[in-house]
């Protein structure tokens, strides 16, 4: 019997058996682990059977349970085994010859092809994570819970409702004009950006505006770029992408030294003025004059990364630099700490000088954002719930901020924290009898707490035994971080 349930008329019988009673294709080596695959081709329904054979066909050879050099079995032979008709078997062959699985000839048979590398099974997950942390004081994430859900649901309801059908074709490289135009006006009341619609470009976060604007550059003969230190350790692979390197340049408690940059002969810098990443300062104004002063003389170009500069705790957060100065200051912002990293969604207002350019690689890198994000975005940020949502995560992340510097000082007695009252982390500064460090952070590790040093920010060293911490605290409610702190401290 076949494995429908019908008689074979010719070959073989269930199994792969020949009619003799010998040993049938079905036991040729590299079959018998293929044939568990193929029985349920057979038995499914008539209109998919054909597609299903060929599947299976396919993942057998993906698989590696056919092997290049397997001789598969005539069709007539399979067809006779499988219970299915032989132009069924037939037209599976001819398919997988065309797309290169198998390979055959006139009189020679049906061959498993050598072309075939075995794909991996199933997708991993390469999300940044801190595996086997009970808690994770990792800087950068906001609460992810905080996310507004019902708002935004209702937002996307009404965006799609209100585009029309052409906005769905590929979208101006710049992003939606009406993006553009409610983000220059966001943009100009709360950072004091100099924000013409025109200059705006949407881009999927701070990441894609460092690469494009590298991009750029690279292309105007710069091949090194100025990046601060400590500062941002994702900004050195962003760059590298775009085949600039990188200078360090120190910064101190007003900014980055201005001496060194004009030594370094960079004629590009990354800052992060308004609350420095990740020591905490905010850039002094007569730093942020002597910084501006140094694009003018030497005509180069300051990239501001404006990345948490919404959350400011004690007064009204500091203007972005680029109000001061649009032609010698590109701005770039995104929502990954007010909404989520995982919207890609940001924003570069760049000089007139560089406009085209950036516009023309940013055409090329993606023919455009989302255009229904923009949309959503847009109708979000023109009915209010963006701002009710910057006050909504402000008020909960000034009472994290406070909780970690509660808990520290009841668990950590002298510990130091450092910085202006902003941003989603703070920098602590831990007395010497408790490191060593590395020490400290392999307590850490095995207490189940996931911890950043100052260390990895940067190249400076100190040698006073100091333990030196950026902890973020932003997407962790209170009761996490005292808890958290006390595994720090072995209680």
């Amino acid at each position: 019997m076949t494995p429908s349930g019908t008689n074979s008329t010719a070959g073989a019988d269930a199994g792969g058996r020949d009619e003799d009673g010998g040993e049938g294709w079905a036991s040729r080596p590299g079959w018998n682990a293929a044939w568990e695959l193929l029985l349920p081709a057979a038995s499914a329904p008539a209109r998919q059977r054909g597609r299903a054979l060929q599947s299976a066909l396919r993942d057998a050879v993906r698989s590696g349970r056919l092997s290049a050099g397997t001789r598969l079995p005539s069709s007539r032979e399979l067809a006779a085994d499988l219970g299915v008709s032989r132009g069924l078997v037939t037209e599976a062959y001819e398919q997988l010859t065309a797309e290169g699985y198998l390979r055959s000839g006139r009189g020679a048979g049906t061959w498993v092809g050598g072309a075939v590398r075995g794909a991996a099974r199933g997708a991993r997950d390469l999300a940044p994570r801190a595996p086997g942390a009970l808690v994770s004081f990792l800087p950068g994430t906001p609460d992810l819970a905080l996310f507004p859900r019902t708002a935004w649901a209702a937002a996307h309801k009404t965006a799609l409702a209100r585009l029309e059908h052409r906005a769905l074709g590929y979208p101006d490289p710049r992003g939606l004009p009406e993006l553009r135009t409610a983000l220059a006006a966001l943009l100009a009341r709360r950072r004091g950006a100099v924000a013409d619609p025109e200059r705006i470009v949407v881009c999927s976060g701070v990441s894609q505006a460092m690469t494009v604007l590298g991009s750029v550059l690279h292309g105007h003969g710069l091949r090194t770029i100025g990046v601060e230190d400590p500062g941002s350790p994702g900004h050195v692979p962003l760059f590298a992408a775009a085949g600039l390197g990188t200078t360090d340049l120190p910064i101190d408690s007003e900014g980055i030294g201005i001496e060194q940059l004009h030594r370094s002969n960079v004629r590009a810098v990354v800052v992060t003025p308004a609350h420095q990443y990740p020591s905490g300062i905010a850039y002094s104004a007569a730093r942020r004059a002597e910084l501006l002063d140094w694009a003018r003389d030497t005509d180069g170009l300051v990239i501001e990364d404006d990345y948490d500069g919404d959350f400011r705790y004690d007064r009204a957060p500091v203007g972005a630099l680029q109000g001061l100065d649009p032609e010698h200051v590109a701005y770039a912002g995104s929502v990954s700490k007010s909404l989520a990293p995982g919207m890609r969604l940001g924003w570069l207002l760049v000089p007139e000088r560089l406009l085209a350019e950036v516009v023309e690689r940013k055409r090329y890198m993606d023919l455009g954002h989302p255009v229904l994000d923009q949309r959503l975005f847009t109708d979000f940020v023109e009915h209010g719930d963006y701002d009710r949502q910057l006050r909504r995560c402000q008020r909960a992340y000034r009472e994290r901020r406070d909780a970690l510097i509660d808990a520290l000082a009841e668990h950590f007695p002298g510990a130091g924290v450092s910085g202006i009252a902003a941003g989603l982390h703070l920098i602590v500064t831990l007395p010497a009898r408790h490191g060593p460090e590395d020490a400290f952070l392999r307590r850490a590790k095995a207490a189940g707490v996931a911890l950043r040093p100052l260390s990895e920010c940067g190249t400076a060293r100190h040698d006073d035994g100091a333990v030196r911490l950026v902890i973020g605290y932003a997407h962790l409610a209170p009761s996490e971080i005292a808890r958290g702190v006390r595994l720090l401290a072995g209680r």
